[in-house]
Protein backbone atom coordinates (compact mmCIF):
# COMPACT_ATOMS: atom_id res chain seq x y z
CA UNK A 1 0.00 0.00 0.00
CA UNK A 2 2.71 2.40 -1.02
CA UNK A 3 1.54 6.00 -1.13
CA UNK A 4 3.57 6.74 -4.30
CA UNK A 5 2.53 6.06 -7.87
CA UNK A 6 4.06 6.66 -11.31
CA UNK A 7 3.30 10.06 -12.80
CA UNK A 8 0.91 10.00 -15.74
CA UNK A 9 -1.44 12.23 -17.64
CA UNK A 10 -4.23 11.10 -15.34
CA UNK A 11 -2.25 11.96 -12.20
CA UNK A 12 -1.36 15.33 -13.72
CA UNK A 13 -5.05 16.01 -14.34
CA UNK A 14 -5.82 14.90 -10.78
CA UNK A 15 -3.29 17.34 -9.40
CA UNK A 16 -4.89 20.18 -11.35
CA UNK A 17 -8.60 19.45 -10.85
CA UNK A 18 -10.23 18.80 -7.46
CA UNK A 19 -13.08 16.73 -8.92
CA UNK A 20 -10.73 14.44 -10.87
CA UNK A 21 -8.51 14.17 -7.82
CA UNK A 22 -11.46 12.99 -5.73
CA UNK A 23 -12.41 10.40 -8.37
CA UNK A 24 -8.78 9.27 -8.47
CA UNK A 25 -8.62 8.83 -4.70
CA UNK A 26 -11.98 7.04 -4.62
CA UNK A 27 -10.76 4.53 -7.23
CA UNK A 28 -7.55 4.02 -5.26
CA UNK A 29 -9.64 3.42 -2.13
CA UNK A 30 -11.37 0.49 -3.80
CA UNK A 31 -8.04 -0.85 -5.10
CA UNK A 32 -6.50 -0.66 -1.63
CA UNK A 33 -8.81 -3.46 -0.44
CA UNK A 34 -6.20 -5.69 -2.08
CA UNK A 35 -3.25 -3.38 -1.29
CA UNK A 36 -3.03 -1.73 -4.71
CA UNK A 37 -2.48 2.00 -5.22
CA UNK A 38 -3.71 2.44 -8.77
CA UNK A 39 -6.90 4.14 -10.04
CA UNK A 40 -7.12 1.80 -13.05
CA UNK A 41 -7.03 -1.17 -10.68
CA UNK A 42 -9.85 0.47 -8.73
CA UNK A 43 -11.84 0.89 -11.94
CA UNK A 44 -11.49 -2.83 -12.71
CA UNK A 45 -12.48 -3.62 -9.12
CA UNK A 46 -15.62 -1.48 -9.32
CA UNK A 47 -16.49 -3.10 -12.65
CA UNK A 48 -16.11 -6.53 -11.02
CA UNK A 49 -18.28 -5.44 -8.09
CA UNK A 50 -21.09 -4.18 -10.33
CA UNK A 51 -20.93 -7.28 -12.53
CA UNK A 52 -21.13 -9.48 -9.45
CA UNK A 53 -23.76 -7.41 -7.67
CA UNK A 54 -26.14 -7.29 -10.62
CA UNK A 55 -25.34 -10.89 -11.53
CA UNK A 56 -26.39 -12.05 -8.07
CA UNK A 57 -29.53 -9.91 -8.10
CA UNK A 58 -28.20 -7.58 -5.42
CA UNK A 59 -27.37 -4.25 -7.10
CA UNK A 60 -27.68 -2.55 -3.70
CA UNK A 61 -24.41 -4.22 -2.75
CA UNK A 62 -22.62 -2.62 -5.72
CA UNK A 63 -24.07 0.84 -5.11
CA UNK A 64 -23.42 0.45 -1.38
CA UNK A 65 -19.79 -0.33 -2.13
CA UNK A 66 -19.49 2.81 -4.22
CA UNK A 67 -21.29 4.92 -1.61
CA UNK A 68 -19.13 3.59 1.22
CA UNK A 69 -15.93 4.36 -0.66
CA UNK A 70 -17.08 7.87 -1.56
CA UNK A 71 -18.24 8.71 1.98
CA UNK A 72 -15.07 7.37 3.63
CA UNK A 73 -12.91 9.22 1.09
CA UNK A 74 -14.86 12.43 1.63
CA UNK A 75 -14.50 12.15 5.41
CA UNK A 76 -10.78 11.30 5.20
CA UNK A 77 -10.29 14.33 2.99
CA UNK A 78 -10.41 16.56 6.05
CA UNK A 79 -7.70 14.71 7.97
CA UNK A 80 -4.12 15.95 8.23
CA UNK A 81 -2.45 12.96 6.55
CA UNK A 82 -2.88 13.95 2.91
CA UNK A 83 -0.40 11.35 1.62
CA UNK A 84 -2.46 8.50 3.03
CA UNK A 85 -5.67 10.07 1.77
CA UNK A 86 -4.32 10.46 -1.77
CA UNK A 87 -3.25 6.79 -1.73
CA UNK A 88 -6.83 5.76 -0.93
CA UNK A 89 -5.98 4.40 2.49
CA UNK A 90 -9.00 6.01 4.14
CA UNK A 91 -11.45 4.62 1.59
CA UNK A 92 -11.01 0.86 1.47
CA UNK A 93 -12.68 0.00 4.78
CA UNK A 94 -15.70 2.10 3.81
CA UNK A 95 -15.74 0.26 0.50
CA UNK A 96 -16.07 -3.08 2.29
CA UNK A 97 -18.64 -1.75 4.77
CA UNK A 98 -20.74 -0.64 1.82
CA UNK A 99 -20.45 -4.09 0.26
CA UNK A 100 -21.19 -6.08 3.41
CA UNK A 101 -24.22 -4.31 4.87
CA UNK A 102 -26.47 -4.70 1.78
CA UNK A 103 -25.36 -8.34 1.57
CA UNK A 104 -26.76 -9.19 5.01
CA UNK A 105 -29.36 -6.48 5.72
CA UNK A 106 -32.58 -5.74 3.84
CA UNK A 107 -32.61 -2.84 1.39
CA UNK A 108 -34.34 -0.10 3.39
CA UNK A 109 -33.66 3.63 3.89
CA UNK A 110 -32.11 2.72 7.25
CA UNK A 111 -29.58 0.51 5.48
CA UNK A 112 -28.21 3.44 3.47
CA UNK A 113 -27.95 5.58 6.58
CA UNK A 114 -26.02 2.73 8.21
CA UNK A 115 -23.65 2.57 5.23
CA UNK A 116 -22.95 6.29 5.52
CA UNK A 117 -22.44 6.11 9.28
CA UNK A 118 -20.40 2.91 9.09
CA UNK A 119 -18.12 4.31 6.40
CA UNK A 120 -17.39 7.41 8.47
CA UNK A 121 -16.78 5.38 11.63
CA UNK A 122 -14.47 3.01 9.72
CA UNK A 123 -12.07 5.90 9.12
CA UNK A 124 -12.10 6.80 12.82
CA UNK A 125 -11.57 3.18 13.85
CA UNK A 126 -8.73 2.86 11.34
CA UNK A 127 -6.90 5.82 12.84
CA UNK A 128 -7.43 4.37 16.32
CA UNK A 129 -6.15 0.90 15.43
CA UNK A 130 -3.24 2.29 13.42
CA UNK A 131 -2.18 4.38 16.41
CA UNK A 132 -2.32 1.32 18.69
CA UNK A 133 -0.36 -0.87 16.28
CA UNK A 134 2.31 1.63 15.21
CA UNK A 135 4.65 0.34 17.93
CA UNK A 136 4.81 -2.99 16.08
CA UNK A 137 4.82 -1.35 12.61
CA UNK A 138 1.72 -3.32 11.62
CA UNK A 139 -1.08 -1.93 9.46
CA UNK A 140 -4.73 -1.86 10.52
CA UNK A 141 -5.59 -3.92 7.42
CA UNK A 142 -9.37 -4.55 7.19
CA UNK A 143 -9.95 -4.73 10.95
CA UNK A 144 -11.91 -1.41 10.98
CA UNK A 145 -14.32 -2.78 8.39
CA UNK A 146 -14.82 -5.99 10.35
CA UNK A 147 -15.41 -4.30 13.71
CA UNK A 148 -17.81 -1.69 12.35
CA UNK A 149 -19.77 -4.22 10.30
CA UNK A 150 -19.94 -6.72 13.16
CA UNK A 151 -21.38 -4.01 15.41
CA UNK A 152 -24.11 -3.13 12.93
CA UNK A 153 -24.95 -6.74 12.07
CA UNK A 154 -25.21 -7.70 15.74
CA UNK A 155 -27.36 -4.62 16.34
CA UNK A 156 -29.85 -5.95 13.79
CA UNK A 157 -30.92 -8.53 16.37
CA UNK A 158 -31.89 -5.71 18.74
CA UNK A 159 -33.61 -3.27 16.36
CA UNK A 160 -36.68 -3.85 14.22
CA UNK A 161 -35.48 -1.15 11.84
CA UNK A 162 -32.61 -3.38 10.72
CA UNK A 163 -33.74 -6.52 8.94
CA UNK A 164 -30.92 -9.07 9.14
CA UNK A 165 -32.84 -11.93 7.55
CA UNK A 166 -29.88 -12.75 5.30
CA UNK A 167 -27.54 -13.32 8.25
CA UNK A 168 -26.40 -16.86 9.11
CA UNK A 169 -28.78 -18.72 11.39
CA UNK A 170 -27.36 -18.75 14.95
CA UNK A 171 -26.56 -22.27 16.14
CA UNK A 172 -24.45 -23.98 18.76
CA UNK A 173 -21.14 -25.38 17.59
CA UNK A 174 -21.33 -29.03 16.58
CA UNK A 175 -19.22 -31.57 14.66
CA UNK A 176 -19.45 -31.19 10.89
CA UNK A 177 -21.63 -33.64 8.98
CA UNK A 178 -20.91 -33.58 5.25
CA UNK A 179 -23.71 -33.36 2.70
CA UNK A 180 -23.27 -36.49 0.62
CA UNK A 181 -25.01 -34.89 -2.37
CA UNK A 182 -22.17 -32.40 -2.89
CA UNK A 183 -18.97 -33.33 -4.68
CA UNK A 184 -15.82 -31.78 -6.07
CA UNK A 185 -15.10 -31.61 -9.80
CA UNK A 186 -12.49 -29.97 -12.00
CA UNK A 187 -14.89 -27.24 -13.15
CA UNK A 188 -16.08 -26.67 -9.59
CA UNK A 189 -12.46 -26.36 -8.44
CA UNK A 190 -11.84 -23.61 -11.00
CA UNK A 191 -15.01 -21.85 -9.89
CA UNK A 192 -14.02 -22.19 -6.23
CA UNK A 193 -10.63 -20.60 -6.81
CA UNK A 194 -12.14 -17.63 -8.64
CA UNK A 195 -14.91 -17.35 -6.06
CA UNK A 196 -12.18 -17.17 -3.43
CA UNK A 197 -10.93 -13.96 -5.05
CA UNK A 198 -14.33 -12.40 -5.68
CA UNK A 199 -15.56 -13.25 -2.17
CA UNK A 200 -13.15 -10.66 -0.78
CA UNK A 201 -15.99 -8.31 -1.80
CA UNK A 202 -18.70 -10.84 -0.81
CA UNK A 203 -19.40 -11.89 -4.40
CA UNK A 204 -19.50 -15.39 -5.89
CA UNK A 205 -18.77 -14.70 -9.55
CA UNK A 206 -16.28 -16.19 -11.99
CA UNK A 207 -16.31 -13.08 -14.18
CA UNK A 208 -15.79 -10.83 -11.16
CA UNK A 209 -12.91 -13.01 -10.00
CA UNK A 210 -11.23 -12.65 -13.40
CA UNK A 211 -11.76 -8.87 -13.39
CA UNK A 212 -10.21 -8.64 -9.93
CA UNK A 213 -7.19 -10.60 -11.18
CA UNK A 214 -6.82 -8.28 -14.17
CA UNK A 215 -7.06 -5.29 -11.86
CA UNK A 216 -4.34 -6.72 -9.64
CA UNK A 217 -2.08 -7.44 -12.62
CA UNK A 218 -2.46 -3.85 -13.84
CA UNK A 219 -0.64 -2.61 -10.75
CA UNK A 220 1.36 -5.67 -9.66
CA UNK A 221 1.82 -8.94 -11.51
CA UNK A 222 3.19 -10.43 -8.29
CA UNK A 223 0.00 -9.51 -6.45
CA UNK A 224 -2.06 -11.31 -9.11
CA UNK A 225 0.21 -14.36 -8.92
CA UNK A 226 0.02 -14.54 -5.14
CA UNK A 227 -3.77 -14.02 -5.25
CA UNK A 228 -4.35 -16.99 -7.55
CA UNK A 229 -1.79 -19.15 -5.72
CA UNK A 230 -3.33 -18.20 -2.38
CA UNK A 231 -6.85 -19.15 -3.39
CA UNK A 232 -5.71 -22.46 -4.96
CA UNK A 233 -3.71 -23.39 -1.86
CA UNK A 234 -6.58 -22.43 0.45
CA UNK A 235 -9.12 -24.49 -1.51
CA UNK A 236 -6.78 -27.50 -1.54
CA UNK A 237 -6.10 -27.13 2.19
CA UNK A 238 -9.80 -26.92 3.02
CA UNK A 239 -10.52 -29.98 0.85
CA UNK A 240 -7.71 -31.93 2.52
CA UNK A 241 -9.01 -31.03 5.98
CA UNK A 242 -12.54 -32.11 5.05
CA UNK A 243 -14.21 -28.71 5.32
CA UNK A 244 -17.88 -28.25 4.48
CA UNK A 245 -18.03 -28.85 0.72
CA UNK A 246 -20.62 -26.15 0.04
CA UNK A 247 -18.43 -23.57 1.78
CA UNK A 248 -15.34 -24.71 -0.11
CA UNK A 249 -17.20 -24.61 -3.43
CA UNK A 250 -18.36 -21.05 -2.74
CA UNK A 251 -14.86 -19.79 -1.90
CA UNK A 252 -15.65 -19.30 1.78
CA UNK A 253 -12.32 -20.80 2.88
CA UNK A 254 -10.24 -18.89 0.34
CA UNK A 255 -11.09 -15.17 0.41
CA UNK A 256 -9.18 -14.35 3.60
CA UNK A 257 -6.30 -16.52 2.43
CA UNK A 258 -6.14 -14.51 -0.80
CA UNK A 259 -5.57 -11.31 1.18
CA UNK A 260 -2.99 -13.05 3.39
CA UNK A 261 -1.14 -14.24 0.30
CA UNK A 262 -1.01 -10.78 -1.24
CA UNK A 263 -0.04 -9.12 2.06
CA UNK A 264 2.76 -11.52 2.98
CA UNK A 265 3.88 -12.38 -0.53
CA UNK A 266 4.08 -9.06 -2.34
CA UNK A 267 2.96 -6.10 -0.22
CA UNK A 268 5.04 -6.24 2.96
CA UNK A 269 7.83 -8.44 1.61
CA UNK A 270 9.80 -8.54 -1.63
CA UNK A 271 8.94 -11.79 -3.45
CA UNK A 272 11.61 -14.49 -3.05
CA UNK A 273 11.79 -18.20 -2.26
CA UNK A 274 12.07 -17.41 1.43
CA UNK A 275 9.03 -15.15 1.23
CA UNK A 276 7.15 -17.81 -0.74
CA UNK A 277 7.63 -20.40 2.00
CA UNK A 278 6.63 -17.88 4.67
CA UNK A 279 3.52 -16.99 2.68
CA UNK A 280 2.53 -20.64 2.15
CA UNK A 281 2.63 -21.21 5.90
CA UNK A 282 0.57 -18.05 6.45
CA UNK A 283 -2.07 -19.04 3.89
CA UNK A 284 -2.49 -22.54 5.32
CA UNK A 285 -2.77 -21.12 8.83
CA UNK A 286 -5.40 -18.63 7.61
CA UNK A 287 -7.60 -21.59 6.59
CA UNK A 288 -7.36 -22.96 10.14
CA UNK A 289 -8.24 -19.54 11.55
CA UNK A 290 -11.20 -19.38 9.17
CA UNK A 291 -12.52 -22.69 10.47
CA UNK A 292 -11.95 -21.63 14.08
CA UNK A 293 -13.74 -18.31 13.62
CA UNK A 294 -16.62 -19.99 11.80
CA UNK A 295 -17.08 -22.11 14.92
CA UNK A 296 -16.77 -19.18 17.33
CA UNK A 297 -19.19 -16.90 15.48
CA UNK A 298 -21.88 -19.45 14.55
CA UNK A 299 -23.72 -19.00 17.88
CA UNK A 300 -23.72 -15.22 17.33
CA UNK A 301 -25.17 -15.54 13.84
CA UNK A 302 -22.69 -13.22 12.12
CA UNK A 303 -20.12 -13.91 9.38
CA UNK A 304 -16.37 -13.91 9.94
CA UNK A 305 -15.86 -11.36 7.15
CA UNK A 306 -12.10 -10.85 6.66
CA UNK A 307 -11.10 -11.23 10.32
CA UNK A 308 -9.26 -14.55 9.69
CA UNK A 309 -6.99 -12.65 7.29
CA UNK A 310 -6.50 -9.84 9.80
CA UNK A 311 -5.55 -12.14 12.68
CA UNK A 312 -3.29 -14.40 10.63
CA UNK A 313 -1.55 -11.48 8.94
CA UNK A 314 -0.99 -9.61 12.19
CA UNK A 315 0.60 -12.73 13.68
CA UNK A 316 2.91 -13.08 10.69
CA UNK A 317 3.70 -9.39 10.25
CA UNK A 318 4.70 -8.61 13.84
CA UNK A 319 7.83 -10.86 13.67
CA UNK A 320 8.33 -9.86 10.03
CA UNK A 321 11.21 -7.52 10.83
CA UNK A 322 13.11 -10.46 12.32
CA UNK A 323 12.07 -13.16 9.86
CA UNK A 324 12.38 -10.96 6.77
CA UNK A 325 15.03 -8.36 7.75
CA UNK A 326 16.03 -7.47 4.18
CA UNK A 327 12.84 -5.62 3.39
CA UNK A 328 10.24 -3.80 5.44
CA UNK A 329 7.53 -1.45 4.18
Amino acid sequence: MDATAPTSKWSQLASQNAVIEFIDVTLRGCAQVMFQNNPLTGLFFFAAIFVGGFGEGNPAMAFGCLLGTVVATLFGMHLKDRASWKAGLYGYNGCLVGAALPTFLANTPTLWLCIILGSIVSVIVMICIADILKTWKVAALTAPFVLVTWAMLLASYAFTGLDGSALPTPALAHPLVQDSDLAYSASQFVHSTLYGISEVFLISSVISGLLFLIGLAVESLWAAVFAICGTVLAVLTAMFLGADQASVNNGMYAFSAVLTAIALGSTFNTPSWRVLIYTIVGVIFTVFVQGAMNTVLTPAGIPTLTMPFVLASWLFLVPNKDVMPAHRQ
